[in-house]
């Protein structure tokens, strides 16, 4: 049986390259935030590699748009292309999503079916309403970014997201009670067990 993951891994990789950028933003700035970010990233990446021997292909797809904007924001010096690049992973969610369902595919499934025991028709659920989460997350990112300041944009990006996205997935929860699976029966234990 192999050994269990420890629990600090999932946050560390999930969030520790934000918590990286938004450090390095508040004392340099957004170029040097933006390299650290990329790093950050490559690090989460090797980190979840060499402690869960996988890398969630969630991470994957983050990773390499991170990789692409972030390294066009530095060789070209324009922000523009760090600020969107939360519309891209947000829209790409989205796609992935919603696309899924045109083929009967609950795209949430095949990510965290291991982590959310719940039915098929929980997953449709799910995977139409985080679909239409994600496209309305990159529609407001677009607003902010066109509108506001860099330091309300990073504000946005590190705590408003987040926020947002934990307050909506908590609304979800009736969907997770509604469609949970069962608990698997435990074996029976034969005779002479001890």
């Amino acid at each position: 049986m192999p050994a269990k993951e420890p629990k600090w891994i999932g946050p560390a990789t999930d969030y520790g390259p934000l918590a990286v950028f938004f450090a390095v933003y508040m004392v340099w700035g957004l170029m040097p935030a933006t390299g650290a970010l990329m790093a950050a990233t490559l690090v989460a990446l090797v980190a979840s590699w060499f402690v869960r021997r996988s890398i969630p292909m969630m991470a994957v797809v983050t990773a390499v748009v991170v990789g692409v904007f972030g390294g066009l924001t530095l060789w070209l010096h324009d922000e523009t292309f760090i600020k969107i690049k939360p519309t891209i992973v947000q829209a790409l969610f989205a796609v992935i999503l919603l696309g899924g369902l045109l083929f009967d595919k609950p795209m949430l499934k095949y990510v965290l079916g291991k982590v959310w025991p719940i039915d098929d028709t929980g997953f449709r659920k799910l995977s139409f309403r985080f679909g239409l989460f994600f496209a309305a997350m990159a529609l407001l990112n677009e607003a902010v970014w066109r509108t506001q300041s860099t330091d309300t944009w990073v504000m946005f990006k590190v705590w408003g997201l987040m926020g947002l996205t934990f307050v909506f997935a908590m609304t979800q929860i009736k969907v997770f009670e509604t469609h949970r699976l069962p608990d698997p029966e435990p074996e029976p234990r034969q005779a002479g067990d001890q």
